[in-house]
C-alpha cells in the first residue's frame, strides 16, 4: 500500500470527484484515477463507485476513509511541527568545543545567540579530545588545528587564525635568565602541553623542532598559564590568553623572532546535504560576531 495513493484516495472521497481532487493535488485526473485504480487493486476491493457526474464510497471505501483520514491528518500535523520545519531555528543545539577557546570566546557568543533564538537551548560540553560527533550525538565542533581538516564525513568552515608564542614569569627569568635563541632553550624548565610531536619553532631562516619533554606535562592551556605565572618554567601559550597578563607584567613573551606555526579555529559539523537550521544559524551568527568584534586570536 503507498502513502501517496491513500493520500489521492481521500481527497477524492473529500472532494466526491476525481476533478476536484486533481485539482487540490496539482496533479493530471487521469494520474489520480490510474492511482486510485492501483490501490484498488493492491487491496483487492472497490473503494469508489463512479458515475458520470460523481463518485461516492462503497462500504469498504467508506471504512478505509473513516480509519487513514485521521491518520494523514496527524502525520501532516506531526511533520508539520519538526524544528527543522520551523522558519525560526529551535530546538537543542548541541556543541562540543576545546577548552580554552571555548572559555575565552564562546560564553559572550552563546549568550547573544540564545537571546537572538530563544527557540534554541545551547548544550556545550568542553573537552579538548576530537569528539566522534555522530557517535557522541553533537550537532557541531569548534576544533584547532594546524593542518586543513580532512575527514570527507565532516564540513569544515575555518574561523580564524590562532597564533602561538612563548612566555614564562618575570620571576622565572629572574632566576635563570633570559633566552636569546631557541637553542638556549634546552638548559630551561618547560611546561608543555601534551602531544605525541615535538613542535616546531619558526624563525629566521630556519625551523626547529622543540620536544616534549617539560617538567610539567598537561592539556590545558589555563592550568599551564598558571604555571607559568607562578614561575614553572618557559612554555607555549595562545597570544588570546597571554596578552593581558604580559601587558600586566605577570608574563614575558620571549624570542620575539621566532613563533609556533599558526593553528586555525574549524567550525566543524556532519556533512549532512540539508544543514539543520539550528546549526547553520549558530555557524552564521559566529561568523558575523568574531568579525564584528576584536576577540582575541
Amino acid at each position: 500500500m503507498d502513502l501517496n495513493q491513500l493520500t489521492l484516495f481521500v481527497a477524492v472521497a473529500e472532494g466526491a470527484s476525481f476533478s476536484s481532487a486533481a485539482k487540490k493535488l496539482g496533479l493530471p485526473k487521469s494520474s489520480v484515477s490510474r492511482g486510485i485504480a492501483r490501490l484498488e487493486s493492491s487491496l483487492g476491493v472497490q473503494l469508489i463507485h463512479r458515475t458520470t457526474r460523481r463518485v461516492s464510497l462503497s462500504t469498504a471505501g467508506q471504512a478505509l476513509y473513516e480509519r487513514v483520514s485521521p491518520m494523514l491528518l496527524a502525520l501532516r500535523k506531526s511533520v508539520g511541527e519538526l524544528p527543522e520545519l520551523e522558519e525560526e531555528p529551535s530546538g537543542v543545539l548541541r556543541l562540543t568545543s576545546v577548552v580554552d577557546w571555548g572559555t575565552t570566546v564562546l560564553a559572550e557568543v552563546i549568550t547573544r545567540f540564545v537571546a537572538r533564538y530563544p527557540a534554541v537551548k545551547v548544550d556545550l560540553h568542553l573537552d579538548n579530545r576530537v569528539v566522534d560527533l555522530v557517535a557522541e550525538g553533537f550537532d557541531a565542533a569548534l576544533r584547532l588545528a594546524i593542518a586543513p581538516l580532512k575527514d570527507s564525513s565532516l564540513r569544515a568552515r575555518r574561523l580564524g587564525v590562532l597564533s602561538l608564542r612563548l612566555y614564562a614569569s618575570p620571576a622565572y627569568l629572574a632566576r635563570r635568565g633570559t633566552p636569546r635563541h631557541p637553542r638556549e632553550l634546552s638548559s630551561h624548565t618547560w611546561v608543555s602541553f601534551r602531544s605525541p610531536k615535538p613542535f616546531r619553532l619558526v624563525g629566521p631562516g630556519e625551523t626547529l623542532l622543540m620536544p616534549q619533554d617539560g617538567a610539567i606535562v598537561c592539556d590545558d592551556m589555563f592550568f599551564m598559564r598558571e604555571a607559568l605565572r607562578q614561575g614553572a618554567g618557559v612554555g607555549f601559550l595562545p597570544t588570546m590568553l597571554a596578552e593581558q597578563e604580559v601587558a600586566e607584567g605577570r608574563l614575558v613573551a620571549l624570542l620575539p623572532k621566532w613563533s609556533m606555526p599558526a593553528g586555525s579555529v574549524w567550525f566543524v559539523s556532519t556533512a549532512e546535504r540539508h544543514m539543520p537550521r539550528k546549526v547553520a544559524a549558530f555557524r552564521d551568527f559566529l561568523l558575523e560576531t568574531l568579525k564584528q568584534r576584536s576577540f582575541p586570536m
